[in-house]
């Protein structure tokens, strides 16, 4: 069982940055593989990016790539995700979500989900 907090949301101008925080229990962490997901109001969840149970591999959505980077501390089990250049169609809830595959992109491959942080991104 993993369970997960994120941290880090907030309001921020577009041109800004973030850095998400999931803080994970357990003493497996460093061997699952770890996304983010976001949810903006009336939309389906979709994923962000994606790290490998040992960082190995990354991978992101189109929408996001080069301006978001997903890294992780297994020694601190915890993941982030380090947003730069926001843009308000960022605004969502983003959700942290931990995966016994080593890695994976779609929402129905993730075993454990954590309860979300919002993110607004003004204009």
């Amino acid at each position: 069982q993993v369970q997960l907090v994120e941290s880090g949301g907030g309001l921020v101008q577009a041109g800004g940055s973030l850095r998400l925080s999931c803080a994970a229990s357990g003493r497996m962490f460093s061997r699952y593989g770890m996304g983010w997901f976001r949810q903006a109001p009336g939309k389906e969840r979709e994923f962000v990016a994606a790290i490998r149970w040992n960082a190995g591999s990354t991978y992101y959505t189109d929408s996001v790539k080069g301006r978001f980077t997903i890294s992780r501390d297994n020694a601190k089990n915890t993941v982030y995700l380090q947003m730069s250049s926001l843009k308000p169609e960022d605004t969502a809830v983003y959700y942290c979500a931990a995966t016994t595959r080593f890695i994976a992109t779609t929402r129905g491959e993730y075993d454990y989900w954590g309860q979300g942080t919002q993110v607004f991104v003004s204009s």
